[in-house]
């Protein structure tokens, strides 16, 4: 009974005790957001694919360049080489043309192009958004495996434990043989958690190696422990918020300021486009004529006939237009639903970790510690024992998994929202009105 009584002692300071720290190496959340988002390919990619763009919206307003003529006019057939002298019409002529659009035609074809740029610029911001929170959801599920493996390395040694006071009992024939076989098996089933938590922990740090561009053998250390942050921020506000500051918001307002756009340039194709264009002639004296240099001005246009044609670009670029504003229109609506959707879960998860570490936890480790008193006196059986402690596991898990999950819907409502909800004042942000909100566009 000696050596059950000390085992037990042991037992009741490891529940109230934590194990210390390895001193494996804490990753740091900001360092891994700024290199995801300098190395990650798909990023760079966007951001070619948004220069090409903007290339091209400097050059949509740029004129076609000139024409340069020169000919040999109205020789004769039956003196092809004769420059001159024969025939009073023979002239050579030096000649330019430019093709000059309908007025407004050229800035509003910048501004498409312009729009178009935007949008994809836009995207880039809604895409490093994106990025950013798979960061912070890897980052923080990290946490939670580092966390179940601690306490499953705990629960491990505690078990060892029970199995020796089991095996103490039945020696003096207090026991029975059956409580040794069922504290081996819920050993054993810890140890299968403890290879699944392992894996998971290989599949997250790969997962991040990813999300960081860098090989996928790069170790990953422990994610430091943190404080759940309070957030002071009303539906209304980060409503109001998200359609300031969401990158995605402004694309589709770009793309629908784009359809706009479009469409005045569509209308505008039932204007002619013109062509300037003016010739110098060089003539020789020929005959009675005196040979005087001549020139010509002159002014083509087109006739826009083709009615069809242009009615269904003026329908083309409407349809663009409305596209965007309707899907302008579901963003704003998906946007409120998961903002509403994230405060709700987020209060619970707070109230489960409150609850947990001010109720649940405390209570149930005062449980266990009174059945591992009373079953040294034989008060309580060896199952009541194991199932205070599997009890305590299963809470303290559920801790972990709370705290982690809250930190993850944490970014999952800065990525709708479009900003970080913890360096922003909330008493800064404006009113909410009613009405629709005027989005900026990037200059």
């Amino acid at each position: 009974m000696k050596i059950a009584s000390f085992v037990v002692t042991i037992i009741i300071i490891s529940i109230t005790q934590s194990f210390a720290a390895d001193g494996s190496p804490v990753e740091n959340l900001p360092t891994l957001i700024t290199q995801a988002l300098d190395n990650n390919p798909e990023l760079k990619s966007s951001q070619a694919r948004w220069r090409m763009y903007a290339g091209r919206a400097r050059q949509a307003g740029a004129l076609e360049d000139p024409m340069v003529m020169f000919k040999l006019q109205n020789l004769l057939a039956r003196e092809p080489f004769s420059l001159g002298g024969k025939d009073p019409t023979t002239a050579k002529v030096i000649g330019i043309s430019q093709q000059l659009p309908f007025w407004g035609k050229r800035a509003l074809k910048q501004d498409v192009a312009r729009y178009e740029a935007e949008s994809y610029q836009w995207s880039i911001e809604e895409r490093k958004l994106e990025l950013t929170r798979m960061v912070k959801e890897t980052y923080y599920q990290l946490w939670a495996v580092d966390k179940g493996l601690e306490i499953v390395d705990k629960n491990l040694k505690i078990l060892a434990d029970f199995v020796t006071i089991a095996e103490s009992k039945y020696s003096v024939g207090q026991g029975v043989q059956q409580d040794i076989y069922k504290a081996g098996l819920e050993k054993s089933k810890m140890l299968d958690m403890q290879i699944s938590l392992r894996q998971q922990r290989q599949s997250l740090a790969a997962n991040l190696n990813y999300l960081l561009y860098r090989p996928g053998t790069t170790p990953v250390g422990k994610v430091a422990d943190f404080t759940l942050p309070q957030l002071s921020y009303s539906s209304e506000q980060l409503n109001q918020l998200a359609f300031e500051k969401r990158p995605q918001v402004k694309s589709l307002a770009s793309l629908a300021s784009k359809g706009e756009v479009s469409r005045r340039l569509a209308q505008k194709e039932f204007y002619p486009d013109f062509n300037l264009s003016f010739e110098y002639m060089f003539r020789e004296p020929a005959m009675t004529d005196p040979g005087y240099n001549m020139y010509s001005v002159a002014v083509t246009f087109n006739l826009p006939f083709q009615q069809e044609r242009r009615q269904a670009m003026v329908a083309e670029s409407s349809a663009e237009s409305s596209m965007a504003t309707e899907e302008l229109n579901g963003l704003k609506n998906s946007i409120s639903y998961t903002i509403n959707d994230v405060l709700a879960q987020l209060e619970r998860r707070r109230n489960l970790v409150e609850l947990y570490k001010g109720g649940i936890i405390p209570q149930a480790e005062q449980s266990l510690e009174s059945a591992v008193i009373s079953y040294r006196v034989n008060k309580v059986d060896f199952l009541t024992l194991l199932d205070g402690r599997m009890s305590l596991f299963t809470y303290e898990r559920e801790l972990y998994e709370s705290q982690a999950e809250y930190m993850m819907k944490l970014a999952q409502l800065e990525a709708a929202v479009g900003t970080d909800l913890i360096a922003v004042p909330a008493q800064t942000l404006p009113v909410p009105v009613s009405g629709v909100t005027e989005h900026s566009h990037p200059k």
